[in-house]
């Protein structure tokens, strides 16, 4: 692997939970290492769930990525050029049926506005109260909107977010209920990155997946996926494993997959410079 790693031609990594520390920093092995890449003019991607609001927050300018696929592979940030250059939303037609579908359940969920503006979101509270949307409405309060049942919005939408807790019967159970509301429409699973023993169910374009948006900046540039190397630590990152050529969980993944890919050590000991280090030297 380790002569076959030196044809890379693009990089791209989860943020939380594989290149950033748990306290969100960077750690300086990890930075030299992306500065390292450059130097190779090697293709260097942040592909992440966040939205590119929340995306500034930990990455600030001159940290040298060259892309962001952000919101989950919804939207792609040219990092360099400061500009936006794709998103997928979910049409008007589905958002309404999820809505409706949500409403029905009586689901604790958000429901985020169309990129590149979903760091704004509705939220509405079901019937069983949950700790942790509770936390996450905190957290994201000067961006939210309380749903009017009377009056729902009609546009597209980024995505959904329903959180419950960990119930891996209830989670199958709601996915498949989800995605046969409509063909357009796919489910994510996320662990949530505030509190364990919570799931978090991202709903999506069918088409929006990291992977996808890694796809997306390799036909731009000319790359074939056997030349990308991708480092994640979650469910949500394996379409972004499934597609590039060489793949790593960090060594903090959930126990039950860190047996599908090689480990990386933790995000918490340089995840992201190990993984490279057979490219960059």
């Amino acid at each position: 692997m380790q002569n076959q790693l030196k044809n890379t031609r693009l990089v791209a990594t989860d943020l939380d939970g594989t290149f950033l520390k748990n306290d969100k920093t960077i750690s300086p092995k990890n930075l030299q290492a992306l500065q390292r890449l450059g130097e190779l003019n090697i293709i260097r991607v942040a592909a992440t769930g966040r939205s590119m609001h929340k995306v500034c927050e930990v990455l600030k300018p001159g940290i040298p990525f060259d892309f962001v696929v952000f919101s989950s592979g919804a939207g792609v940030f040219d990092w360099q050029k400061q500009q936006h250059i794709f998103n997928r939303n979910l049409s008007q037609h589905s958002v309404k049926k999820l809505l409706n579908y949500f409403i029905t359940e009586k689901l604790n969920f958000h429901a985020f506005f169309p990129t590149p503006e979903n760091h704004k979101h509705w939220f509405y509270r079901g019937d069983k109260k949950c700790d942790e949307f509770e936390r996450y409405f905190t957290y994201n309060q000067a961006f939210s909107y309380e749903l009017n049942v009377n009056n729902l919005p009609e546009t597209e939408m980024c995505q959904f977010l329903v959180i419950i807790p960990e119930d891996e019967k209830k989670f199958s159970k709601l996915k498949n209920n989800i995605e046969s509301i409509c063909p357009e429409i796919r489910v994510i699973r996320a662990s949530s990155p505030i509190t364990k023993g919570f799931i978090w169910i991202e709903v999506f374009h069918h088409s929006v997946s990291k992977g996808n948006g890694i796809k997306h900046i390799c036909e731009i540039l000319g790359i074939g996926n056997e030349q990308t190397v991708g480092i994640g630590n979650d469910y949500n990152d394996f379409d972004l494993l499934e597609f590039t050529g060489f793949s790593f969980l960090t060594e903090n993944a959930p126990p039950e997959i860190k047996h599908l890919y090689p480990n990386a050590p933790s995000n918490e000991n340089d995840a992201f410079a190990s993984a490279v280090q057979p490219i960059v030297g």
